[in-house]
């Protein structure tokens, strides 16, 4: 009796691996052999044979139509065939390879397989061993993300180094890469057939691959990506690091993405997708009133531009509002299986009147059932393929669907309607204070949760044809940053150099409505400038809403006031913005005193 040890592994990692492995076994436990069989597939290594099994073994069988690391099997024959010859030649191929053993085999079963002679031992890193981090991803997610980052773990342990690899499959990221991991990497590996979100690894060497090149070889893959670190060349992109106030601003966003978390986090997901959808909308609806006047949409206009740009708006974009939202909060959640689900439960919120609150309802339902789903169900490797393709969208869409047509549906719509009512039948008094307190929620934290709860109110009201919240939000937002730089400007002596510098930025900022303009300066200063930003900007909402402006597009600070239509009230609307600015700079003036060292500067 001999003992063979046996490697398994195909493309997918599903039915070719599995058929062979069982296919060997059977066969050789007929013969009278003893066979051992290790399996690569999507699920990952399964039964990995042991050193033991390896020095105990007469001769290795390697069954495979990916490359895989031959390094383990130093000093033992190794035969070489495909999936299918030994599925269909099983007999054949175990005679081949005891043959090899015996000195006999002249050739391989199946012609293109081959005999491959005892492998030498793998040469020891001659190089310090480095740290690495790495991301794989395919269109799937199922075979070649997991395929790719074997590869990479093996290629590197091959060379004597080290490497995280994080998998954004199909059922979402696993392996995580934390914040410790990937500073303390020499260089980051990209194989990736997909967009993969690179600022996470901001003052880094980057090598981007394709996940086909790290299984063939993972080992080659690494080394380029080091040696390219090392060199620097164009293969090679480094992630610029944050040294400006545009800069630290961006990465102040992405250290509050970053520790976001929860319902927040997956909320805020979902209105990052949505706002494309509503600024496109918005502008064509603006542009269709220009053209064909407010009726533009009846009837009578059929086949004008005005008409067909209004359609592009209102009955489409719009339209797509409610699913995307819950589509992505869902996703958030839930990831690849949770989109389908979320975005269906999003559509019926439409449907039934429920609008953006039953869209939001609807993306947690979704997420937390697909998510709950993907747990609790325990699928054999043969089926686990169809769980992120079918199984969990399938089901979760059964939960989403049937709780919103029978349970939460129609409370949801009561309630939208009863908001939408009071919004559009408020007076002057109600206006104000809605403004006051909107404005305020925009300045308190600067992008925080606190102003992204506001701003996600007022966009979800634009889908229920309410726009004057949208307004004040948007002014509200722009205020700060503009009252820091003016500020800035007017009494110097009361801001450092830095500050003044940062100041001219500031209103670049200020002016496209990115209220994290102001936050370098709150964080230097909270006690005085915080106080100051949020009264400027608690006037400008109250005040915009007063007037009764109303804004169609949901960004774009200042550049989309020139648009016809997108604001109403325009000349009542740039008065809140100026006026909110100077409450804000002389709320600075007031409670900032000058500093020492800039007794010398001028304050005007």
């Amino acid at each position: 009796m001999s003992r063979i040890i046996a490697l398994t592994a195909c493309p997918t990692g599903i039915a070719h691996t599995l058929m062979a492995a069982e296919a060997l076994k059977k066969t050789a436990a007929a013969m009278g052999h003893h066979l051992t069989v290790e399996t690569h597939g999507s699920e990952g290594v399964r039964n990995q044979l042991a050193a033991g099994d390896i020095a105990a073994a007469d001769v290795v069988l390697l069954a495979a139509d990916i490359a895989v690391d031959r390094s383990r099997f130093a000093g033992k024959p190794i035969y070489e065939t495909r999936t299918s010859e030994a599925i269909r030649h099983t007999r054949g191929v175990i005679e081949a390879a005891l043959g090899l053993v015996a000195g006999t085999a002249e050739r391989s079963v199946g012609g293109p397989s081959q005999i491959v002679a005892p492998a030498a031992a793998a040469p020891a890193a001659a190089t310090q061993a480095r740290r690495l981090v790495g991301i794989t991803s395919c269109p799937t997610g199922i075979a070649h993300t997991f395929m790719a980052a074997e590869a990479l773990a093996k290629g590197a342990k091959l060379l004597g180094h080290t490497i995280k690899v994080e998998t954004q499959g199909s059922v979402g990221a696993q392996n995580t890469l934390s914040d410790a991991e990937i500073a303390a990497a020499d260089a980051v590996v990209i194989a990736a057939d997909t967009k993969i979100d690179l600022s996470r690894f901001a003052g880094k060497p980057v090598y981007s691959t394709s996940t086909k090149a790290a299984i063939h070889d993972g080992a080659a893959v690494v080394r380029t990506a080091l040696d390219q670190a090392s060199a620097g060349p164009a293969d090679t992109q480094r992630v610029p690091a944050a040294d400006d106030l545009a800069a630290q601003v961006a990465a102040a966003k992405s250290e509050r993405s970053a520790a976001a978390s929860g319902a927040y986090k997956h909320l805020m997901t979902g209105v990052s997708y949505m706002l494309p959808f509503v600024v496109a909308g918005g502008l064509m609806i603006a542009l269709a009133f220009a053209l064909g006047g407010i009726y533009v949409y009846e009837e009578a206009n059929k086949g004008t531009l005005g008409w067909a740009l209004f359609q592009l708006g209102g009955p489409t974009a719009f339209a797509l509002m409610v699913p995307i939202l819950a589509g992505f909060i869902s996703f958030s959640i839930a990831d690849r299986p949770g989109l389908a689900p979320g975005m269906i439960g999003g559509m019926l919120a439409s449907l039934n009147g429920a609008g953006f609150i039953g869209g939001i309802v609807a993306g947690f339902i979704a997420g937390y059932a697909t998510a709950w789903l993907n747990r609790s169900l325990k699928l054999p490797p043969t089926l686990a393929g169809l769980k992120p393709v079918l199984i969990l969208p399938v089901l979760a869409t059964l939960i989403v669907g049937l709780l919103m047509v029978y349970v939460v549906g129609g409370p949801i719509s009561s309630l939208l309607a009863s908001l939408t009512a009071w919004l559009k039948g408020m007076q002057s008094g109600n206006a104000l204070l809605l403004g006051l307190i909107l404005g305020a929620m925009m300045a308190f934290d600067m992008g925080g949760p606190v102003n992204k709860s506001a701003y996600a109110f007022s966009v979800g009201l634009l889908a229920s044809d309410i726009y004057t919240p949208m307004a004040a939000v948007m002014a509200a937002g722009m205020t700060p940053p503009l009252g820091l730089a003016l500020a800035t400007f007017l009494f110097k002596n009361r801001f450092s150099a830095e500050e003044r510098d940062a100041g001219k930025a500031a209103a670049v900022l200020g002016i496209s409505f990115i209220t994290e303009g102001a936050i370098p300066f709150a964080a230097k200063d909270p006690l005085r400038v915080i106080p100051a930003i949020v009264t400027g900007s608690a006037v400008t909402g109250a005040l915009s809403m007063v007037f009764g402006s109303a804004l169609r597009v949901p960004h774009g600070g200042v550049f989309v006031l020139p648009i016809p239509n997108a604001v109403t009230n325009l000349g009542l609307y740039v008065i809140a913005i100026l006026v909110g600015t100077l409450v804000t700079t002389a709320m600075l003036y007031a409670l900032k005193r000058p500093l020492p060292e800039a007794q010398g500067v001028a304050s005007s």
